[in-house]
This record gives structure tokens, C-alpha cells and sequence, in this order.
């Protein structure tokens, strides 16, 4: 097996390993796979073609951030979700993210967006809908970075194959 061929292998692993970041936000999972592609990219060399993936991973990388942000809050707003409570949402998150391992980003956003609306409108069922929709755009966000990241380990794969063929 030629270097190009480990230097391969083992980034297709890490990538893996930023898809799985995707599902589980341990890891900065899709920025994982582009600087993976970054690495390789200056360890084999780029190219004509390795230079046109990584604008496409860039690219990736991009609507990835747009979508992160523009789906939950429009989800957020379709449900009722207040301003404040989106905020309080973003401060749970991080806050969950310290003290539960794997699950504590996801589980302290909603915690904050729940307990923030039923703060502002003591009325449980309204806070619980506020808090499904957040819930919704996270989930709707994840599926199409998931997908994305498939994108972008399909695209680098290309690269790869013509570094080691």
C-alpha cells in the first residue's frame, strides 16, 4: 500500500468521525471533514482537481452555517418561540454542552427555550410547542448537514481515488 493510499485511509476515518460529529455535536463535525480535506490536501498535494473540491467543500461549509442558523429560528418563530426564549435556548445549550457529555448541547437548548416560554407565558402546552418547533428546525438542520456531510466525504473520495490511482 503506498503512502497516498494510508494518508488516504486514514482520512476518510477521521471524516467518519466528523459525519458522526454531525449527529452527536461533540465535534464540529462538517468543519472536522473540510480541514481533514485541508490536511490531505497538503500532504498529497492539491491539483487542479483537489483545488475544485475544496471550493465545493467550502461551498458545503457554507450553507451548512445558513441552514444551522436559518432553519431552527424559522422553526422557532413558526411555533411561537419568542426572541428571548431562542436566546435562553443558546444559553442552555452551551451551558448543557459543559455539564452533560454528548447529548448537553441539544438537551440544554430545549431545556432553555421550554423553561424560558413557560417563564413568559405560564402556560405549559404553549412553551411545549415552542419547544418541539426549536426542536423540529435542530433536527431538520442535522438531516441536511448529515447529508452535506455525505456530499462532502463523496466529493473528496473522488480526489482521493485519482491521488491513488
Amino acid at each position: 500500500m503506498t503512502a497516498d493510499a494510508w494518508w488516504s485511509l486514514l482520512a476518510v476515518l477521521v471524516m467518519i468521525v466528523g459525519l458522526f460529529g454531525v449527529l452527536f455535536p461533540v465535534l464540529p463535525g462538517l468543519l472536522l471533514i473540510w480541514a481533514t480535506a485541508l490536511v490531505y490536501g497538503f500532504i498529497v498535494g492539491f491539483g487542479a482537481l483537489g483545488i475544485g473540491v475544496m471550493v465545493l467543500l467550502t461551498a458545503l461549509v457554507a450553507v451548512s452555517i445558513v441552514t444551522g442558523i436559518t432553519l431552527p429560528k424559522k422553526e422557532a418563530e413558526a411555533s411561537g418561540a419568542s426572541g428571548i426564549s431562542q436566546l435562553a435556548g443558546l444559553a442552555g445549550g452551551i451551558i448543557g454542552f459543559f455539564v452533560i457529555p454528548v447529548v448537553g448541547l441539544i438537551v440544554g437548548a430545549l431545556a432553555g427555550v421550554a423553561a424560558a416560554e413557560f417563564l413568559a407565558k405560564g402556560n405549559w402546552p404553549e412553551a411545549w410547542t415552542a419547544t418541539k418547533g426549536v426542536a423540529k428546525g435542530f433536527g431538520i438542520s442535522a438531516a441536511i448537514d448529515f447529508g452535506l456531510g455525505m456530499l462532502m466525504i463523496g466529493a473528496w473520495s473522488v480526489w482521493a481515488a485519482v491521488v491513488i490511482f
